[in-house]
């Protein structure tokens, strides 16, 4: 297993859930992280939590391309380097389509797509030029399969799995590419969810109930990190063992 400490690891979506986790545990073995998000009390909670010699942090717009882009320049600025990339940012506003909520359709494609594009812009031509690196991004079983009230989500999710397969071929043998497909977790990102009937249905479901620690997804990023040079795990999916889809 490759040694991460002193890994230099970008992770978007990085205020909470598994990108906060994953950036503990990456810390905790050494590692160095630059971290964005929206929220800049946590950000700023979080860097004095891990010892700020360890981040680089940026309050940073996943949207906004040129923001993705300076968070990249102040890691390499602060670290000389950037060794890997977690796709973490994510939003997910479920609705049936005929509820029209085309606003949050965008905003999906907008964080869900162009913001993983945006990660992998700011830091492949680096990891090539440097010989190596690491992209990991986060999809979902959605990506893998289409539920009621999920079809732009899906959509979106499908088209992270769409991507990291490109990348994965277009850099084979100079760039580790995993994509991980994320079941029911403890995060924030039902919080996303505004549509009235889509909450109650989720209620229903009893995901909740089932849903397990942000710890295990980011456990399973940090697998993908340790491969070994001449090694990808390309795709994980990980679930809770109670959940059936």
């Amino acid at each position: 297993m490759r040694n991460i400490e002193n890994m230099v690891v970008m992770i978007t979506g990085a205020s909470s859930g598994f990108g906060m986790v994953a950036a503990k545990m990456l810390v905790e073995k050494g590692a160095k992280v630059i971290l964005g998000a929206r929220r800049e009390d946590r950000l700023e909670a979080l860097s004095k939590e891990l010892g700020e010699e360890n981040v680089a942090y940026q309050v940073m717009d996943i949207t906004d391309k040129n923001q993705v882009h300076a968070l990249a320049a102040l890691g390499i600025k602060k670290f000389n380097q950037i060794d890997a990339l977690v796709n973490n940012a994510g939003i997910m506003p479920l609705s049936l389509l005929n509820a029209g909520r085309t606003d949050e359709w965008d905003q999906m494609i907008d964080t869900n797509i162009k913001g993983v594009l945006y990660g992998i812009d700011a830091t492949l031509n680096h990891m090539l030029e440097r010989g190596d690196g690491i992209i990991i991004n986060i999809s979902s079983v959605a990506g893998l399969r289409v539920f009621e009230g999920c079809a732009v989500y899906s959509g979106t999710k499908y088209a992270v799995r769409a991507i990291s397969e490109g990348l994965r071929m277009e850099t084979a043998g100079k760039i580790q590419v995993t994509c991980i497909y994320p079941g029911a977790f403890q995060t924030e990102l039902g919080a996303s969810i505004k549509d009235p009937s889509m909450l109650e249905t989720l209620m229903k479901s009893g995901l909740g109930e089932i849903a397990q620690p942000a710890e295990r997804v980011a456990e399973s990023i940090l697998f993908a990190l340790q491969q070994e040079k001449d090694v990808a795990v390309n795709e994980i999916v990980i679930r809770p063992k109670a959940q059936p889809t």
